[in-house]
């Protein structure tokens, strides 16, 4: 059964178009990724991976040095969170950080879902699209893996909305 409600009150202090814009920037870091193993045509290399690990890290600092020299706001505090924890797994699994749980925070959690998906529907140099079906299913095959579950099942219950997004891509 869904837990419902469980993130409502940090959520319900939340500016949506704040949140939406600063989503925008998770993968700001891949601005220093070069083109070479960013529109690799196969798999990456063990090499080539690790460099695209970075990406996060490069983030989180570029919007740490923004916030430096221009003060804390809502809008940069989120973009920090969606750009450098986007990638952790609630198994902990993922990076930079192996942060599992809700050690990740919640704009990583709900940015995980949303980058996975958008990968998976979105034609890459190498990769075809997959159906929004097939997008839906695998990330309910890894919810309480990669996902939050309660994202996760809140994701379900909107799927149609992703899919109308994507379809408008």
């Amino acid at each position: 059964m869904m837990k419902r409600n469980i993130y409502t009150g940090e959520i319900g202090m939340w500016n949506f178009d704040t949140a939406a814009s600063a989503a925008r920037l998770h993968d700001i870091g891949k601005i220093v990724i070069s083109d070479v193993i960013l529109n690799k045509p196969g798999k990456l290399d063990d090499d080539e991976f690790n460099t695209m690990k970075t990406h996060t890290t490069e983030g989180l600092h570029m919007v740490e040095q923004i916030i430096e020299k221009t003060g804390e706001n809502t809008f940069l505090k989120f973009a920090k969170f969606f750009a450098g924890y986007h990638h952790e797994r609630w198994n902990g699994a993922g990076y930079p950080n192996g942060l599992s749980g809700e050690e990740i925070p919640l704009q990583g959690r709900i940015m995980a879902i949303a980058d996975v998906y958008d990968a998976l529907v979105s034609a890459r140099p190498y990769k075809k699209p997959f159906s929004c079906e097939q997008a839906v299913n695998i990330i309910m095959d890894d919810k309480g893996k990669y996902f939050d579950p309660y994202i996760a099942d809140v994701f379900f219950e909107v799927k149609e909305k992703f899919e109308a997004v994507a379809k408008d891509l």
